[in-house]
Order: structure tokens, then C-alpha cells, then sequence
């Protein structure tokens, strides 16, 4: 896991068909993009993407309790926004890697740094 990470511009991001836009209020889809765990939240309506791993000890957080935008890890209680990927308490002190999402032709797309 990186120390930092560069947000995504979402006007560049490649973006990659996840599945349906079949996500009710509060659920979440956990997929797999080249090897990396994404979870994808449906917020009162909105679509938020951040990498499904703790900054902490890099245990997978998306399966923790989720309350409003915030997801709280499964694991020692790190908690992060889902909307930005935004550290909000210890034990973690990093952030993680949120995700530009979009809905197009009834489907979620995730969107990826671009290819260099």
C-alpha cells in the first residue's frame, strides 16, 4: 500500500464496466480490477468507490459497518469516508485510494488512472 496516492481526475480515467446499476440505497458490490479489491456504496443515491483495503494493516474494509459516508474497518475500527478515501480516526493515519464513478447505459464504470 502506498504511503500517498495520487487522486484520479475523472475527465482522464479510464473507466472500466463493474456491473449493473442495481445498487439500493446503503448497499455495497465488492469487485476485483486487476487484482485490486474496489467496493462501490450507494449512498442515498450516489455512487462512491474506494479501495477495499485498510491503510492500517491492509485488511479488506468495505465488509465493516457503514454509517451514513463513513465505513468503519472490520478489523481494529479505523475509519474512512467513503466518498473521498479520507482517513477519519486510529489506528490508520493514511488515506486510501478513492475512485471517479459513473453510471452509463445502466451500468457502473469505475474509473482507473490512465494508462501511460
Amino acid at each position: 500500500m502506498p504511503i500517498s496516492y495520487k487522486p484520479i481526475d475523472p475527465s482522464t480515467a479510464d473507466y472500466v464496466p463493474i456491473g449493473p446499476a442495481d445498487l439500493n440505497n446503503g448497499e455495497r458490490r465488492i469487485v476485483e480490477i486487476d487484482g485490486n479489491p474496489i467496493a462501490v456504496f450507494n449512498i442515498g443515491g450516489a455512487l462512491y468507490a474506494i479501495a477495499d483495503v485498510c491503510s492500517h494493516d491492509d485488511g479488506p474494509v468495505a465488509e465493516g459497518d457503514l454509517h451514513d459516508h463513513e465505513i468503519e474497518c472490520p478489523r481494529h475500527g479505523a475509519h474512512f469516508d467513503v466518498r473521498n478515501g479520507k482517513v477519519l480516526s486510529f489506528p490508520a493515519i493514511v488515506d486510501i485510494p478513492a475512485y471517479p464513478v459513473r453510471v452509463q447505459d445502466g451500468e457502473i464504470l469505475i474509473g482507473l488512472p490512465p494508462a501511460e
